[in-house]
């Protein structure tokens, strides 16, 4: 085994004449020594750098109550634009055209339903065609008092016989000014209807 290891060394050492020469050896301390790497120093860490807190005096709160200052500029008061007042108009109701037929104070006939009746008697004239056919009934009439008590618009709603139909329209336009009817205290104009009998006496 001696004799085939020398043969490898002095083949290895032939073969590398040419060459730089490795040597072999079985001394583990040169090895060691080849082998021995200082080792790395490693620098420890530095400690990250404490930030001082910076220290802001504050003055006592009654030393800020002290030094406070209440400024009134009125400056600004004086240059504003005046102010303008809303002045409310009082509302002015709506003259209605309307025709009532109940109203809280109906119309009157100067005097009351008595003097109408007396009106009526006074001015009615029988028609003498209807008189001599003996011919009798009621003509129911209509007609608007406005709001100045006067008639207008009279109107037969229901007859009985033209001639004394005309007669009823030809007294309602001889009647005097009405006492106007109201609602809420106020003159409006109102639809008046009633009957007048034609009758003759025995």
């Amino acid at each position: 085994m001696c004799a085939s290891l020398g043969f490898v060394i002095l083949a290895f050492e032939w073969k590398s004449a040419d060459e730089p020469s490795i040597i072999i050896t079985s001394d583990l301390t040169v090895q060691e020594e080849l082998l021995n790497i200082p080792p790395t120093q490693h620098e420890p860490p530095k400690p990250p750098a404490i930030i001082q807190p910076q220290v802001i005096e504050v003055p006592d709160e009654e030393e800020i109550e002290e030094d406070v200052k209440v400024i009134i500029d009125i400056s600004e008061v004086e240059h504003e634009e005046a102010y303008t007042p809303i002045v409310l108009e009082p509302k002015v109701e709506e003259v209605s055209d309307e025709i009532f037929v109940i109203v809280e104070t109906r119309p009157e006939f100067p005097g009351g339903d008595t003097e109408l009746m007396k009106f009526l008697f006074e001015n009615l004239k029988y028609p003498s065609a209807a008189r001599r056919m003996g011919v009798e009934g009621k003509v129911f009439v209509s007609m608007v008092v406005e709001k100045d008590g006067t008639i207008t618009n009279p109107t037969v709603m229901r007859g009985f016989d033209t001639s004394c139909d005309n007669e009823a329209l030809r007294v309602m336009g001889l009647m005097p000014k009405w006492i106007p009817g109201k609602q809420r205290g106020k003159p409006v104009r109102v639809k008046v209807s009633f009957p007048i009998t034609f009758k003759m006496g025995n």
